[in-house]
């Protein structure tokens, strides 16, 4: 696991946004220092060096205390219908 930055806020439509310290690939599951699945990166904006990421919880109760602390993502490939095309 790779450290991905630290929760900044969770946004009104209930995304967690991370100011991350790397750029992760779209889709990449995002994990708390346990393990434990957070999302995935839905969306990268905002400047090159320190970008904002924002993650699709896998569920509602993720969102309790998660702001400003650390979180990871896992890298891997991605097969299938839900892979990403240039």
């Amino acid at each position: 696991m790779n450290v991905l930055g630290v929760v900044e806020d969770i946004s009104h439509e209930g995304l967690i946004i991370v100011r991350g310290e790397v750029t992760p690939e779209y889709g990449n599951i995002v994990c708390d220092p346990k393990g434990k699945k957070i999302g995935t990166v839905k969306r990268i904006f905002g400047p090159v060096k320190e970008p904002y990421i924002s993650v699709v919880p896998a569920d509602r109760s993720v969102l309790k205390g998660i702001e400003g602390k650390k979180v990871y993502f896992e890298e891997g490939t991605q097969y299938g219908k839900n892979k990403r095309r240039n």
